[in-house]
């Protein structure tokens, strides 16, 4: 296996890019979802509705799938001998960023059927929490552009 990753290497890491940018939208959008659902969603029937398909079909057919190509691809980079240092802080750092990125993301699913319970947070709390990911993100691009 190890002789097809080399080769393979930048497929991977193009389904891999893929797979990230798929997922980070989903990261950055359900919580905007939340928001309205904590804020409008006790205006009547349709909006609450609504809410709870997009939340549904937005982790379960976009961001589920997403994470799990992020993480697999993710791993096969990380076997390709050569591409990471392990000396080094950044595959730390990224790996540190990318365990904070799942937790927000189990965090989520947690949310959505406490929403669904009517045991959601508020509007502005489900607002700060949207800036979880960014920072994450940072933390990532740069620890692997940089690669301090």
């Amino acid at each position: 296996m190890t002789d097809f990753l080399p080769l393979a290497y930048p497929w991977i890491k193009a389904l891999h890019v893929m797979a990230v940018l798929s997922w980070m939208a989903g990261l950055f959008y359900l919580p905007r979802l939340f928001v309205y659902h904590a804020e409008r969603g006790h205006l009547g029937q349709e909006p609450v509705q609504s809410f709870r398909i997009m939340e549904d079909k937005l982790l379960h057919l976009i961001m589920n799938p997403a994470m799990i190509v992020t993480w697999i691809a993710g791993l096969a980079l990380v076997l390709t001998p050569g591409i990471v240092d392990w000396t080094m802080i950044w595959p730390w750092t990224k790996a540190a960023g990318v365990l904070g990125m799942t937790w927000f993301h189990m965090w989520l699913a947690g949310q959505r059927k406490a929403l669904l319970l009517g045991q959601g947070l508020s509007g502005r709390r489900y607002r700060m929490m949207n800036e979880v990911p960014t920072l994450l993100m940072v933390l990532i691009v740069l620890s692997v552009i940089v690669k301090f």
